[in-house]
C-alpha cells in the first residue's frame, strides 16, 4: 500500500471517529468513502417486520456525503443466492446527529441471513470515488413470519402389516383359453352315450337281417 492509500484509510478513519456518535455501528471502507451501516431495531431484524437500514457515508475529515450528492442503490440478498430479493428505494433520513443520509424500510420476507449492498458513485458535484459497500444480518422469527408448509407423509408401513400383506397368496389372472374342468366331463359323457347308442343301433339291425 503507498503512501497516498494510508493517508486516505487514516483519514477516512479519523472521520468516522468523528462523526459516529457513542454508539458502534458497522463500518466499511470502500476508495475514499466510509459506510456506516445500522439496523433498527437494535440490528436485531425479524421477518415480516418492517426494519429501517440506514449508511451514514463519510470522506475524509469527517464530511457527511447526504443522499442528493450520492446516486445509491440499495439491494437485499440471501447470503447464498445472487438473484436479489429486495431492491428498497432510499429516502434522505436524519437518525442520531446525522443530516439527509440514505436510508430505507425493509421488510425481510423469511427468517435467515441476508446481505445488504449498497452502491453508489458522486452526483450533483460531489468529488468521492465510486464505492460497494455491503452488511450481514441474521433475521429471526417475527410475529409476521409465516411458517414453512411441510409436505404430509404417509405413516410408515408396520412389520405387521407388511408380513400380513405379503402372506397372503395373490390368485393368478384366469386366462382366456382356460375350459373348466366340468365343461371337460360334460363333452366326454356325451361323446360315450352317442357311442353306445350307435352300437346299440347295429346290433338291432344284425338281429333282424339274421331272423
Amino acid at each position: 500500500m503507498d503512501h497516498r492509500s494510508i493517508s486516505v484509510a487514516v483519514g477516512v478513519g479519523a472521520g468516522i471517529g468523528l462523526a459516529l456518535p457513542v454508539q458502534a455501528h458497522k463500518t466499511e471502507v470502500s476508495g475514499d468513502v466510509a459506510g456506516t451501516w445500522h439496523l433498527e431495531p437494535n440490528h436485531s431484524p425479524k421477518a415480516g417486520e418492517p426494519a429501517r437500514v440506514w449508511v451514514a457515508l463519510t470522506q475524509q475529515g469527517g464530511r457527511v456525503i447526504p443522499l442528493e450528492q450520492c446516486d445509491c442503490q440499495l439491494t437485499v440478498y440471501r447470503s447464498t443466492d445472487p438473484t436479489p430479493v429486495l431492491e428498497p428505494p432510499l429516502a434522505a433520513v436524519s437518525p442520531e446527529s446525522y443530516q439527509s443520509i440514505p436510508g430505507a424500510d425493509v421488510t425481510f420476507p423469511e427468517v435467515g441471513e441476508y446481505r445488504l449492498t449498497l452502491i453508489g458513485s458522486p452526483q450533483a458535484g460531489a468529488a468521492f470515488m465510486p464505492f460497494e459497500l455491503s452488511y450481514t444480518t441474521v433475521v429471526a422469527a417475527g410475529r409476521g413470519s409465516q411458517p414453512t408448509s411441510q409436505p404430509e407423509v404417509a405413516p410408515p408401513e408396520t412389520a405387521a402389516e407388511s408380513q400380513t400383506s405379503s402372506a397372503v397368496p395373490q390368485a393368478p389372472p384366469a386366462s382366456l383359453n382356460e375350459t373348466p374342468a366340468g365343461a371337460g366331463w360334460l363333452v366326454a359323457l356325451g361323446i360315450g352315450v352317442a357311442i353306445a347308442t350307435l352300437a346299440a343301433t347295429l346290433f338291432l339291425r344284425q338281429r333282424k337281417v339274421s331272423e
